[in-house]
């Protein structure tokens, strides 16, 4: 099965349509699958879910695909640092479920395991709860969350073998990991491609079982969300 495709725009060949639902891997702009937004904004797909950490910034990450109104919902931890995230979702253009960081995790990660549900005290008496189903478990009520079950999951990795076998590196392993699993199909973007079996089966984050098609994206930029800098004495 061919895994390496030259670009992004070949590697989303197929896979992309109006109204799907999209797991994305990153924190803030820290392992986003740039290569593949910047495809996604080419191909004019809309009407998008998404499920990620949060929608990026102005103009940078899952932010490029908000300003050209592709998203229609997002799933997401944190919402700031956006503009035109706030804009819209305070112009009604945007639906938005908030959804607690380690319990978007978990999501993503029981629709990768094929695990409809679980229960969960996060967010018990808050707005998170609403509308949920909520169990006594020993004296304590839990909400009822659903898996993430995305049609296409995009990832950012550091290293990938050519049969698709993935490490993460550091911080920018976040949601990649989870967010990988649970598409019926994972399109990966990598800073290095290299033979199978270079490396170590007991270092790789990501089997290559998870991962359908493969790019090397490099060479990236480093991407800055907040430049602070002291003033000259």
């Amino acid at each position: 099965m061919k895994k390496i495709y030259p670009d992004a725009k070949l590697a989303l060949e197929g896979l992309l349509y109006d109204n799907m639902v999209i797991a994305a891997g990153g924190f803030g702009l820290c392992g986003i699958p740039e290569r593949i937004i910047d495809a996604m904004v080419d191909s004019g797909v809309k009407g998008l879910t998404i499920a990620s950490n949060n929608a990026g910034i102005d103009g940078e990450g899952l932010g490029k695909l908000l300003r050209t109104r592709q998203i229609k919902k997002m799933i997401a931890s944190y919402v700031g640092e956006n503009k035109e995230f706030e804009r819209q979702y305070l112009a009604g253009e945007l639906e938005v479920e908030f959804c607690p960081q380690g319990t978007l995790a978990e999501r993503m990660r029981s629709g990768g395991a094929g695990i409809a549900g679980f229960y969960t005290k996060t967010g018990v008496g808050t707005q998170v709860a609403k509308g949920k189903e909520v169990k006594n478990f020993n004296g304590e009520d839990y909400i009822l969350e659903r898996g993430i079950f995305a049609d296409l999951a995009i990832v950012k990795a550091w290293k990938a073998d050519e049969s698709g076998n993935v490490i993460f590196r550091k911080t920018a392993r976040n949601f990649n990991q989870p967010a990988a699993t649970c598409g019926k199909a994972c399109v990966v973007e990598v800073e290095e491609i290299i033979p199978t079996g270079s490396l170590d089966a007991d270092a790789i984050h990501l089997p290559a079982i998870y991962v359908q098609r493969l790019i090397c994206g490099a060479p990236y930029d480093k991407k800055i969300e907040f430049r602070t800098v002291r003033e000259s004495a």
